[in-house]
């Protein structure tokens, strides 16, 4: 199937969707696919970003204390 009619297919199917719960969850995706407004970093995660282009790095274990302390923190 070329990109055209992949396509025409989806629009199909969805046009034969009846649960409004995935009509809403394909809305999302499109509308995050189109979003083109620039991702807003926070100051943890540009830190994170260097870090990991710098080669450093969590250990399994680390990372996994990490998510537990955040975790206990929601």
């Amino acid at each position: 199937m070329n990109a055209a009619e992949v396509k025409l297919a989806l629009i199909n199917r969805i046009a034969n969707l009846k649960e409004s719960r995935l009509i809403d969850e394909i809305t999302s995706f499109l509308d995050f696919e189109q979003d083109s407004s620039i991702f807003q970093l926070s100051d943890e995660q540009r830190e994170r970003l260097l870090k990991a282009q710098n080669d450093e790095i969590l250990t399994e274990d680390e990372a996994n204390n990490e998510i537990e302390k955040w975790l206990q923190e929601k």
